[in-house]
């Protein structure tokens, strides 16, 4: 099946070249040139990835990956024009799964883009491996702690608590390899896809997110601990 893709940009000339390198990979491609348009198209067309730009007029890309966090979980690459960390938490935040400064370069684009439908596929097939009965281990419990693969739902003292994508991934990765130091490139490459050093601080920050969410004190975390210089290993 030929995998859909997304494009949110207002600026025509980056739409075009954006279209037309993605297609030559053989992507389909479907375009939007502000927020509102980008949300019907995600409803109708239901694409596999969204590149989404940040400066569209009227509702910017932090809005729109808002909403859409709302309705979907399809991985969102945002684009922005400044090298700015506030922008990339900002981003993290709302829900984007990986970010990308312009100007990049189609080389590295195409590489992020292979990288994150690959992460979608898997996702996908553990998906369906559970719900097929073939897999056993679709819950995991740590005391207050439960989780059902299956629904990818998280409880804690019986609440469901809800999390973003990649808090989800995340955090099912680090019990897969529970009792085990992760370093955060390893991290960066088993949830993110990604084939090249990442940035670290990706992972800093959705390791904080989930602390504040699954731990009683996320200052003194109990469950996942930082390995000073090495990275983080989930106790169970």
């Amino acid at each position: 099946m030929v995998e859909k893709i997304l494009i949110v940009e207002d600026e025509i000339s980056l739409q075009e070249t954006l279209a037309y390198n993605l297609k030559k990979q053989g992507y389909e491609v479907v375009i939007a040139g502000d927020g509102p348009s980008a949300l019907e198209v995600v409803r109708n067309s239901k694409p596999d990835l969204i590149l989404l730009d940040i400066m569209l007029p009227g509702m910017d890309g932090f809005e729109v990956c808002r909403k859409l966090r709302s309705e979907v979980s399809t991985p969102v690459l945002m684009l922005t024009a400044r090298d700015d960390e506030i922008d990339r938490v900002v981003g993290l935040e709302v829900g984007a799964d990986d970010y990308l400064t312009k100007p990049f370069s189609m080389r590295e684009l195409i590489a992020r883009v292979k990288a994150m439908l690959r992460r979608v596929k898997i996702i996908r097939d553990e998906i369906n491996l559970i719900n097929s009965g073939a897999d056993q281990r679709s819950f995991f419990e740590f005391d207050k702690i439960k989780i059902d693969l299956g629904r990818r739902e998280l409880r804690v003292d019986n609440k469901i608590v809800n999390l973003k994508p990649k808090e989800f991934e995340l955090l099912i990765y680090l019990i897969r390899h529970k009792n085990q130091v992760l370093s955060r490139d390893q991290i960066l490459e088993s949830v993110w896809g990604w084939e090249y050093i990442g940035d670290s601080r990706t992972v800093d920050v959705h390791v904080r997110w989930l602390r504040e969410k699954i731990e009683e004190d996320p200052s003194n975390p109990k469950r996942i601990i930082t390995a000073r210089g090495a990275g983080y290993r989930f106790e169970g």
